[in-house]
């Protein structure tokens, strides 16, 4: 079992940054790969980055490459978020995912996981 706690988000202005942060629990967390994905109003959950188990694979959606830069930190059962030069359509919640083996599926377009955190608020004002 794995529970996920996101946090650092907020309301920042166009241009502006902010470093989201999912803290994770469970015994075999550092064998899974994480995910971070949004959700706006109204629009379907869509995959944002992925980072391999090890750390040493990432992958982005287009639209946030060269912005956002995800990170992990297994000695303290932690996934990050790096997000700037932000812009008002990244307004969403932004929800922390975890499942082993699901680097390749997220980056072939698969949106599942085996869990899920609750999500934090980023409001990008224009």
């Amino acid at each position: 079992q794995v529970q996920l706690v996101e946090s650092g988000g907020g309301l920042v202005q166009t241009g502006g940054s902010l470093r989201l942060s999912c803290a994770a629990s469970g015994r075999t967390w550092g064998y899974y790969d994480m995910g971070w994905f949004r959700q706006a109003p109204g629009r379907e959950r869509e995959f944002v980055a992925a980072i391999s188990w090890s750390g040493g694979s990432t992958y982005y959606v287009d639209s946030v490459k060269g912005r956002f830069t995800i990170s992990r930190d297994n000695a303290r059962y932690t996934v990050y978020l790096q997000m700037n030069s932000l812009q008002p359509e990244d307004t969403a919640v932004y929800y922390c995912a975890a499942t082993p083996g699901s680097y390749s599926t997220w980056r072939n377009g698969g949106r599942e996981s085996n869990y899920w955190g609750q999500g934090t608020q980023v409001t990008v004002s224009s």
